[in-house]
């Protein structure tokens, strides 16, 4: 059976109101630039002090993790980043979006942010990733270890061999040439409320939950990316490289990655999760060597958005075990 996972009991930074989306610039990062989030320490001058980088799922943003970011700022100075083609972030130069090409990117980052000048310079990183995102930081902790102080996976989208009812004939025909041109061009029909609320149903558990100002935000975040000429590339293309990815073997194969991990490992899943099925948290979680795991209720695949706090309260307590300041 797996560990399960901890409840800190700190007190978390409250914000009146709303908290915007946090401010970021421009890095440059394996060859392009990628867009960067910076949440301030809002810790204790001298308290435990690290920092985090949050990765995104397919077809997120760096804008995903406002609210986790704000509530573990207290002990972390955090850093959230858009995934090469996503967000704010420019495509990869040479069009590229295999999982092996988001992994470099995201090396590179955590790489600049674990060396940037201040209190931490130099140590390792909390990494934190989603959906895709936690796949491509599970293998970014395998590879570089020194640069991991801890890993907290957030439904990640490990291999798997069947897929979802509602997915199984697209990404059959996503593998397929040429069908990605097509479906680049279908992402952007219908108009961006009606499919930020069908990305809602089924990525929330219970998707009136969803703060009115955060559904705003995700509208305009839409209308952002249909402006973007590489938007639907970026999205089908990634996807494609995705499901690639789960057909590899040996030291490639996500799975045996998990078993290398050596940095202390955060699993959380909802177990009202449409996307990734949440059997495999209690796979994964004791596939990793040194894990714990939180089962989310009537939690979907988005638990740092839809139960930021749980989420929070769970990671803080993997810190405070000693991962890391």
């Amino acid at each position: 059976m797996p560990r399960a996972a901890g409840r800190s009991g700190a007190t978390l930074p409250v914000y009146e109101g709303w908290r915007p989306p946090w401010p970021g610039e421009e890095l440059p990062a394996d060859g392009g630039t990628v867009f960067l989030r910076h949440t301030p320490y809002a810790g204790p001058d001298g308290g435990p002090r690290g920092r985090a980088l949050y990765v995104h799922g397919l077809g997120g943003a760096s804008t995903n993790w406002t609210d986790l970011a704000g509530l573990l700022s207290g002990r972390v100075e955090g850093f959230a980043l858009d995934l090469p083609g996503f967000g704010r972030s420019a495509p990869p130069a040479d069009g590229g979006y295999a999982v092996a090409r988001h992994v470099q990117a995201v090396e590179a980052v955590l790489a600049d942010v674990s060396a940037r000048p201040g209190p931490g310079a130099g140590d390792p990183v909390h990494l934190v990733g989603n959906s895709l995102g936690g796949l491509v930081s599970l293998l970014v902790a395998a590879r570089r270890p020194d640069l991991v102080a801890t890993l907290t996976l957030i439904s990640p989208a490990m291999p798997v061999y069947r897929v979802p009812a509602a997915f199984d004939r697209a990404i059959a025909l996503l593998l397929l040439p040429g069908i990605p041109a097509l479906a680049e061009k279908r992402v952007r029909l219908g108009a961006p409320e009606d499919r930020v609320r069908m990305t809602l149903e089924m990525c929330f558990g219970d998707p009136s939950r969803v703060p009115e100002v955060r559904l705003r935000e995700a509208v305009e975040e839409a209308r952002l990316r249909d402006e973007q000429a590489w938007a639907g590339r970026a999205l089908t293309r990634t996807m494609r490289g995705l499901m690639t990815s789960y057909l590899r073997v040996g030291r490639a194969n996500a799975w045996r990655a998990a078993r290398g991990v050596s940095a202390p490992a955060l699993v959380v899943w909802g177990d009202r999760d449409k996307l990734v099925d949440p059997r495999l948290a209690p796979r994964l979680a004791t596939t990793l060597p040194d894990a714990r795991l939180q089962v989310q209720p009537g939690v979907g695949h988005v638990a740092m958005m839809e139960a930021p706090e749980d989420t929070a309260r769970a990671v803080l307590a993997l810190l405070e075990e000693g991962g890391g300041a």
